[in-house]
């Protein structure tokens, strides 16, 4: 599925529809951020890796097209921003070489890398940074802007220093940076981005195929530490049996977003496949739409959750853990929340009939590129206390239209996949039609706050109100799944969805 040009948030939206197709059959388990080590033998410098996707994006402009097909192969390979994630999540400094906070929170001051050029020899200066984060903040187009609402001023004191004042602490805002907002682009650039590149990366873009393959090289001079391999291909491989098959014919080295339930083929073949299994901060969301009869009570809410065999589901889904509230574990803020909805089949038919929906037929709408395993088991559990769900698929822009900007739906499924996104239950615009004022106040309050440790406890407390409000029912907390073949060292394991940084991975020779 492709990226999209979009608004803001159904640009979000689109991040989430595209990453959900590559992770649509998964679940969670806990893993090492580490990555996995597959082979003891020495790297090749000149080797090249193949890596099945699910997802290829519609254009390569990434500050302008939403999607997690961009994100996946752009951000820290291509581009780069003065601060990064790592693969638990925190966050470090990039083309930054340091970075401060002053104590009321309100002044960002960045001192640039030594040595930083873009691919075309441009050498980086503050200048570029303060002409790309100011589009941000003034063109509505761009992603981020609307993170860019507390930008005050964007200023160079001089050549290697940037500077950045709010309006107000947000706890946010260095995670902002980790994203395409805070990617960093040549000021006056002229190169089309849409087909081209001139990133600050390890790579550079060689050739795209559209409908077939992406290929980056090594950029030999690159300011950090140099790509362990010469060149990369990406290849596109949309069914999830097909990208198994290109695994077992040599056609790939890795293959993500493995479906569970193909493991087998690779682990019984005789390539010698190394699965591992890597966190995500997925969330795979049965949204109730709060604002519409009969999901306007609560009662008929929490029915729906209790009715719901969430370890079965898991279990049915091929790996994971489950998730009972909108946070889950990778990001801050998490609390298992597991006693709020219990499996309680019997309290649930109670619950029903004080609300006089003792027989209650719904609408489930969820996007045509998901599996059947979800809705088939709530159709089953939701039968078993007089519920009969009615499942209509769609394709992922009438998704978008029907549910997502108008509202006109009941129950609904996708997952979710971006992270710190539970300011999504602060907006009573959201497409979720949740309107609690106390949440929106403890949010607004977490995002204030300085003090990290502050921030969770306040966003744990707004995470809590909301489940036991049962505003959706959150049915796992999503995995991936990648196979490697033998040689490969290094690759991520971690929430690589949301991007897959290549510069670390090597191969040894054949």
């Amino acid at each position: 599925m492709s990226a999209f040009t979009t608004t803001r948030r159904s640009a979000r939206l689109a991040a989430l529809g595209t990453l959900a197709a590559g992770a649509l059959v998964l679940s969670a388990c806990g893993g090492s951020p580490e990555p996995a080590e597959t082979s003891p033998g020495k790297p090749d410098p000149d080797a090249d890796l193949t890596v099945g996707l699910v997802l290829e994006p519609s254009n390569l402009d990434i500050r302008r097209t939403s999607g997690a097909a961009l994100e996946q192969i752009l951000v820290d390979n291509i581009y780069e921003g003065l601060v990064t994630r790592t693969q638990d999540s925190t966050i470090e400094d990039r083309l930054a070489a340091s970075h401060e906070i002053s104590s009321d929170g309100l002044t960002y001051t960045f001192t640039l890398q030594d040595g930083v050029t873009f691919h075309d020899g441009t050498a980086l200066t503050s200048a570029d940074v303060v002409a790309s984060y100011t589009t941000v903040k003034d063109d509505a187009g761009i992603q981020g802007n609307a993170e860019f609402a507390v930008v005050s001023t964007i200023t160079a004191p001089d050549p290697q220093t940037v500077e950045i004042t709010l309006s107000e602490p947000d706890q946010n805002f260095l995670f902002t940076l980790t994203g395409p907002a805070g990617l960093v682009f040549k000021k006056g650039e002229t190169t089309d981005l849409k087909t081209a590149e001139n990133g600050t990366g390890p790579f550079i873009l060689d050739r795209w195929t559209k409908g077939s393959a992406i290929t980056f090289d090594r950029y030999d001079e690159y300011w950090g530490e140099k790509a362990g391999l010469a060149e990369v291909t990406f290849q596109y491989i949309p069914d999830f049996t097909a990208g198994v098959n290109a695994a077992l014919d040599g056609t790939l080295d890795v293959l993500t977003a493995v479906d569970p339930n193909l493991v087998p083929q690779l682990e019984d073949s005789a390539d010698e496949f190394v699965i591992t299994t890597g966190r995500t901060t997925d969330k795979a969301t049965l949204a109730f739409n709060n604002a519409k009869a009969p999901l306007d009570d609560v009662r008929v809410r929490e029915a729906l959750r209790l009715a719901i065999d969430h370890e079965a589901l898991v279990e049915a889904v091929g790996a994971g853990e489950t998730l009972y509230g909108p946070i889950p574990e990778l990001d801050p803020g998490y609390e298992d929340l597991a006693e709020v909805a219990p499996y309680d089949p019997a309290k649930a038919r109670d619950l029903l009939k004080e609300a006089g929906q003792e027989e209650l037929d719904l609408t489930l709408t969820i996007p045509s590129f998901y599996g059947t395993t979800v809705a088939q088991v709530l159709v089953s559990d939701f039968a078993k206390v007089g519920v009969s769900l009615e499942v209509d698929r769609v394709e992922f822009p009438a998704w978008l239209e029907d549910v997502y900007t108008n509202h006109d739906y009941e129950l609904s499924f996708v997952l979710h996949v971006e992270p710190r996104d539970f300011g999504n239950w602060a907006d009573p615009d959201y497409y979720f039609g949740y309107d609690d004022a106390e949440v929106q106040e403890l949010y607004a309050r977490s995002q204030a706050e300085l003090d990290p440790e502050k921030s969770a406890e306040l966003l744990r407390e707004a995470a809590r109100i909301v489940s036991e409000d049962h505003a959706a029912d959150w049915l796992y907390n999503g995995a991936t799944l990648t196979a490697l073949t033998p040689g490969v060292s290094g690759f991520p394991k971690d929430s690589i969805n949301s991007r897959i940084d290549l510069a670390g991975v090597t191969k040894t020779a054949d």
